[in-house]
């Protein structure tokens, strides 16, 4: 897909089925126009994050229709987003046809039915950009997951890693550990350099990795302080991403001679 110049949309995914809110993240950053600021699976969540007390500023919502916790609860949430004072774009992401008068009643920017494509995708946030308003400046990147029924928000630098259990993503952080609803591969195309694929199953910041180790299997110590009197936890490397893991951590750190490579 094409990039552009320019501040990227900050995006909302609001989508109940796991695969295709993964899909459509997957799509609106390799389009290089959007940057993907939260995803979530319940209207009670969108609600939360888009209208209560501490919302966070969107350019764009892309909105399912049919939610969990309604028929048409992703339209109830569009009515009201409508009703603010400077609304954010609203795209609704859909697998159904029927409700196209609903959406120009709404004043929606777009109509995108699934199944996505990346033509589709990328037309809609040309759309998008030709009609955004005047992009305030963007706030901190934050990370929403979930704690039982609660949602919780950290900013990037508080991330230590994202692991892959089962259909499962784990943020782990010195607050603890919490459910986020995205795959590995939205996260890390959200986060780009950031974050380190040192495993199949695990994402790391980089900036919070404080040991090295390769005595038998290769692992780190990620987290606040070192392994003896710290907080933080171990986290595997795969054995062919060990090599060109250290020397990136050592192209970024000086105090040690360089050694060749299976040395050290």
């Amino acid at each position: 897909m094409s990039s552009e110049g320019g501040e990227k949309l900050r995006s909302l995914v609001v989508e109940d089925e796991w695969a295709a809110r993964n899909y459509l993240v997957e799509l609106l950053e390799g389009s290089g126009l959007a940057q993907v600021t939260g995803a979530v699976a319940s209207a009670e969540e969108a609600r939360k994050i888009l209208l209560g007390d501490g919302r966070l500023a969107f350019d764009v919502v892309f909105l399912d229709i049919r939610l969990s916790g309604g028929r048409n609860e992703g339209l109830e949430i569009a009515r009201e987003l409508a009703a603010l004072s400077r609304p954010p774009l609203l795209v609704l992401a859909t697998a159904f046809n029927t409700h196209a008068l609903d959406a120009y009643d709404l004043g929606v920017a777009d109509y995108l039915l699934k199944p996505f494509t990346e033509q589709r995708v990328e037309q809609c946030l040309h759309r998008l950009r030709a009609r955004r308003p005047r992009l305030q400046p963007a706030g901190p990147l934050r990370i929403a997951a979930r704690r039982h029924k609660s949602l919780v928000f950290f900013d990037r630098d508080e991330v230590w890693a994202f692991e892959a259990a089962e259909r499962l993503t784990r943020v782990h952080t010195a607050h603890g550990v919490f459910d986020v609803d995205l795959s590995l591969s939205a996260i890390e195309a959200s986060f780009g350099r950031a974050l380190a694929r040192v495993h199949r199953n695990w994402l790391v910041n980089v900036t919070h990795i404080k040991e090295f180790e390769r005595d038998g299997e290769t692992r780190m110590w990620v987290g606040e302080g070192l392994v003896a009197d710290g907080r933080g936890l171990h986290v595997p490397v795969a054995r062919e991403r060990a090599q060109q893991l250290r020397d990136m951590l050592l192209a970024g750190a000086t105090g040690l001679r360089r050694m060749g490579r299976g040395e050290g």
